[in-house]
């Protein structure tokens, strides 16, 4: 399954705090119909039916089934650009 950096659990934890109160609020990712893999992340009050749910140093992150298949030996990797903004990136388990 998808595992998170210590930056990523850091920033999801942050996303998910100032978008929602909510106690399963989280990070959603899910996988787009395009020709080759591309995901949509999104704050969420929790997850859709069917999301698998990953919980790692406090922060939750939600992967619809497609993205949990994609992503399942990859790790997320976030840090925040000059402009504030964030940034994502995958890389390979191990």
């Amino acid at each position: 399954m998808l595992t998170l950096t210590e930056n990523a659990s850091t920033i999801v934890r942050e996303i998910t705090t100032q978008a929602s109160g909510a106690d399963e609020a989280g990070l959603r990712i899910a996988l787009e119909a395009t020709p080759e893999p591309a995901f949509a992340i999104s704050a969420t009050d929790g997850p859709q039916p069917g999301d698998a749910t990953l919980e790692q140093d406090g922060a939750t992150v939600y992967l619809d089934a497609g993205a949990a298949t994609e992503l399942d030996d990859k790790v997320l990797d976030a840090s925040i650009d000059p402009q504030g903004g964030v940034e994502f990136a995958l890389g390979l388990q191990g």
